[in-house]
């Protein structure tokens, strides 16, 4: 079974029909899950992705995950000071923000080794490093 991590804008495009992203990401897990297909993401990434899908497409999404469509990993509290230090960081380095949903994919790689990921942000993603030095694979 392959592993795969997904940020908020592939989980729009599979719920949103109408956007320029869907097919793409349909076509990509439709392919994917055939050889085993774990999609795992986090509840800020899902938060956003509710947020800006419009009803049913929310629900739909909502239910997809609670019928096991991706694993959603939860953090704890104990887990925003990394993920602020990140932030911090590449606002620094590179005067552009990483999110709260960015560094939670960024912790989720951390704590599982698994750095391929579906995301429509690719400046960002392309830019972070991981503590190890690997750079996240890009679906």
């Amino acid at each position: 079974m392959r592993s795969v991590l997904i940020d908020a804008g592939p989980l729009i495009a599979l719920f949103a029909v109408d956007d320029h992203h869907h097919r793409r990401f349909d076509t990509l897990v439709t392919e994917l899950s055939r050889h085993g297909l774990q999609l795992m993401t986090t509840w800020p990434c899902v938060v956003e992705a509710s947020y800006l899908l419009t009803v049913p497409q929310r629900y739909e999404l909502l239910r997809w995950l609670e019928a096991g469509g991706a694993v959603v990993y939860p953090f704890e509290e104990r887990h925003l000071g990394e993920m602020v230090s990140w932030m911090e960081r590449y606002a620094e380095v590179a005067r552009r923000e990483m999110d709260l949903a960015d560094a939670s994919l960024y912790w989720l790689a951390c704590e599982t080794g698994i750095v391929v990921i579906m995301t429509t942000d690719v400046a960002d993603f392309t830019r972070y490093r991981l503590p190890n030095g690997r750079a996240f694979v890009l679906l």
